[in-house]
Parts: C-alpha cells; sequence; structure tokens
C-alpha cells in the first residue's frame, strides 16, 4: 500500500507515509499528507486536501478543492491537545462515496458506503452517517448545539441508511442532555429544515421544507410533517402522525392522527397513511374508536384512557396509544368542535 500512484504524482503534493493504492488516481495539485489511506480506484480531484488521520475506502471520488481533516482543535478552540479519543478524531469513508467538489469534512466522521455528498456540504466532528446516504449542496451536518449551555461534549450526529438530506438544512449534534441527534433510516430531510440538538427523528419520517424544531423533540416512524411548521422543544409526535403545513406545535400529538388548525388540533385518524403502509380497515377502525372516546366523548383524557382500557380490546396500536398519551409531560393536542355556525368553540373539555 505505499506505492505511490503513478498518474500525476509529480504534480501533487504526497507525504511518503501515505497509504496509498497503486490503483488509485492523484490529480495535480492535491495535497495529501501522513497517516493517509486512499483504497483502490478511488480518485482524488485537482486541489483536494486529505489531511492525517483520513481514511478513504474503494472507488471513492472526491471532487475537486474538497477538505478532510480529522483535526479539530483550530475548529473547536476550547479543547486541548489530545482531548479526543480516536474513534472520534479520525475521518473514514465507504467504499464508493463521491464528494463533490469543494465539500468540507471537519473532525472525527464516519460515512458509510455508496454516500452522495454534494458540493458546498460542510460535515463537522461527530457526524455517524450511514450507507447510501444523499445530502444537497449547502446543508451543514453536526454542527455544534445553538444552546448557551453546551460546553464542548463529546456528542454526535448519526444519520441511518438511505436517508436524504435536501439543500441547506442544518443539523445540529447533541449535548450532555442525551449525547447524540438521531435521525433514522430512509427519512427525507427537505430544504432549509433545522433539526436541533437531541432530537430523535423515526425510520421512514418525512420532515417537509422549512420545518423548524427546537432542542429535544422527538418524532415517530413514519411521522409527516408539513412545510414551515414550528416544533416546540421537548414536544414528542407520534408514529405515523401527519402534521398540516405552518403549524405551531406546543403539545404532544398522539400517534397515528392528523393535526391541522390554530391553535393546533386533532382533526382524525390518518388513515390514507396508514392504509399506504399496509394497515388493514379493521385496525384503523380500532384506532378511530379509540381516538372518538379521547375526544369526541366529552370525558377528559385520564377516564377516557380508563374507559379505553377497559372496553376496547387490546392490541399493540392501542397499547401505544394509551403509553404515549400517560407519558405526555407537556400535554396532548385537544379536539377540535365546531359549534352549529361553523365556528371554533375553543380548548372545551377534553384534557386533564
Amino acid at each position: 500500500m505505499n506505492v505511490q500512484p503513478q498518474r500525476q504524482q509529480s504534480l501533487a503534493y504526497i507525504h511518503p507515509d501515505a497509504r496509498i493504492h497503486p490503483d488509485a488516481v492523484i490529480e495535480p495539485f492535491a495535497t495529501i499528507y501522513q497517516d493517509t489511506e486512499i483504497g483502490e480506484g478511488s480518485w482524488i480531484g485537482p486541489h483536494a486536501s486529505v489531511g492525517p488521520g483520513v481514511r478513504i475506502g474503494r472507488f471513492c471520488r472526491i471532487g475537486a478543492g474538497t477538505s478532510l481533516s480529522a483535526e479539530t482543535n483550530s475548529l473547536e478552540f476550547w479543547r486541548k491537545p489530545g482531548d479526543l479519543p480516536a474513534s472520534l478524531s479520525r475521518i473514514s469513508l465507504g467504499d464508493h462515496v463521491h464528494l463533490e467538489p469543494g465539500a468540507v469534512l471537519h473532525g472525527g466522521i464516519t460515512i458509510g458506503s455508496h454516500c452522495w455528498i454534494g458540493s458546498a456540504v460542510t460535515i463537522y466532528d461527530g457526524a455517524r452517517i450511514g450507507e447510501s446516504c444523499k445530502i444537497f449542496p449547502g446543508a451543514v451536518i453536526s454542527a455544534i448545539p445553538q444552546d448557551l449551555k453546551f460546553s464542548g461534549e463529546k456528542t454526535t450526529l448519526e444519520i441511518g441508511d438511505h436517508t436524504i438530506v435536501r439543500e441547506c438544512a442544518t443539523l445540529n449534534r447533541g449535548t450532555v442532555y442525551h449525547g447524540k441527534t438521531s435521525i433514522g433510516s430512509r427519512c427525507l430531510i427537505m430544504a432549509y429544515v433545522h433539526v436541533a440538538h437531541d432530537c430523535v427523528i423515526g425510520d421512514y419520517s418525512i420532515i417537509a421544507n422549512a420545518v423548524n424544531m427546537a432542542g429535544h423533540v422527538e418524532i415517530g416512524p413514519n411521522a409527516v410533517i408539513g412545510g414551515a411548521t414550528a416544533i416546540h422543544q421537548f414536544v414528542k409526535i407520534g408514529k405515523q402522525a401527519m402534521i398540516s403545513g405552518g403549524s405551531l406545535v406546543r403539545k404532544d400529538v398522539p400517534p397515528f392522527v392528523k393535526a391541522g388548525r390554530e391553535p393546533l388540533r386533532y382533526v382524525g385518524v390518518n388513515s390514507i397513511g396508514l392504509r399506504r403502509r399496509g394497515m388493514d380497515n379493521q385496525s384503523i377502525h380500532a384506532i378511530q374508536d379509540i381516538y372518538r372516546y379521547i375526544y369526541l366523548s366529552g370525558m377528559n383524557i385520564s377516564a377516557a384512557l380508563t374507559h379505553v382500557e377497559a372496553h376496547l380490546p387490546a392490541t399493540e396500536d392501542r397499547d401505544e396509544i394509551i403509553t404515549f398519551i400517560r407519558k405526555a409531560t407537556r400535554g396532548i393536542i385537544r379536539g377540535y368542535t365546531p359549534d352549529a355556525n361553523g365556528g371554533d368553540l375553543g380548548d372545551g373539555d377534553h384534557d386533564d
């Protein structure tokens, strides 16, 4: 592996201790430092900089002008030399990773195989990106939290396999509170979305354009959040819930429901979404029965849950709903009841 690549090496700076496969291609004016490994068939573009502690897998393409540096002391200046463990002070790219020109990677980063990273993407220390992800131009991944209590603790931003992050989204890493921000597999994070520190987003969720979520938000699997929605800190949104665009989410949103209007309210069960994900009509009708007691019976939440437990069949979905609501420390969204003239009667008596 210490054999230097033949093509264009006279016009590039390659440290003699760099470990470069003979089938790799180093284009003119690239800089390859010591303690660097470049795998078979990989291509390093002109003016790219590959710093110490970087491992590039097989058949990767590193675009012109990209910068990969595992060193963090100049980036996060409050840290002392040697403060990071080895697992957080190296950059590791899997096989077939493609970095478009101008991408910048700082600090300890792991990117799985078959990922595509667009131009002008910036990825910071602590990023853990799964396989086959796509990150579009201008996104900022794993920047430090926008939290004045953050003091440089070692945390991560984790993204599952096959997730797409669109243009100019900003995804912050965690704080000492939770230790990480976590985004599941096969999610779609659209343009200009902000995911703050310590948020958790479940698999297959869709977060539409310009959604802004504060810290510690939790979103269950298969949820859909409409564009330009703002989510209050510590809010929880249940699995397979759907929230209307432009909403202000101040309370927890239970599983399987649709939420809309202002203030945000329960407006029905997400029956179309449930059918699309393979749920049969009998199961959907059972969920609708549960929410009729919770939102339409006139009982308060505690009484409605007790009634549901006593009179409706025990199922996984029923228990999911009951457990979620009983753990909702912020309270859940209320129901919507129109008066005779089609107006909003107000909050009603649906909460404790």
